[in-house]
């Protein structure tokens, strides 16, 4: 992953601050002024770099976290659909064994009714 720093964007004044407390706090004797600001740009670039690379994370981040809910709504919603089609099932399951009741008391009818003539 690369990125770029753009030289149109100006850093922050917060990034500039930082950049130059840091430049200071590193400073060798004997250093310009000059040297001390050329230190601090390239401070306020990496600070810069290092930014986006953390904001572009934490988009990645969250584009992984919809991926998982989108999936987890739709094993859930796939789940529900088969809990309501399970009891579609039942019923016809819970019928059979009302209709063999059914025919073994019509059988047992109609072999009394044979056997009594």
């Amino acid at each position: 992953m690369t990125i770029q720093y753009n030289k149109k964007q100006a850093p922050s004044a917060e990034t500039q601050a930082e950049a130059m407390a840091i430049a200071k706090a590193t400073q060798k004797a004997g250093q310009s002024k000059e040297q001390t600001k050329l230190i601090a740009q390239g401070i306020q670039k990496g600070i810069t770099l290092y930014k986006k690379q953390q904001k572009e994370k934490a988009r990645q981040a969250d584009k992984q976290k919809k991926k998982e809910t989108k999936l987890k709504q739709k094993e859930q919603e796939a789940a529900s659909q088969e809990t309501i089609e399970a009891p579609a099932e039942s019923q016809q399951k819970s019928m059979l064994p009302w209709i063999l009741l059914i025919a073994s008391w019509l059988g047992f009818a109609l072999f009394y009714w044979v056997t009594q003539k």
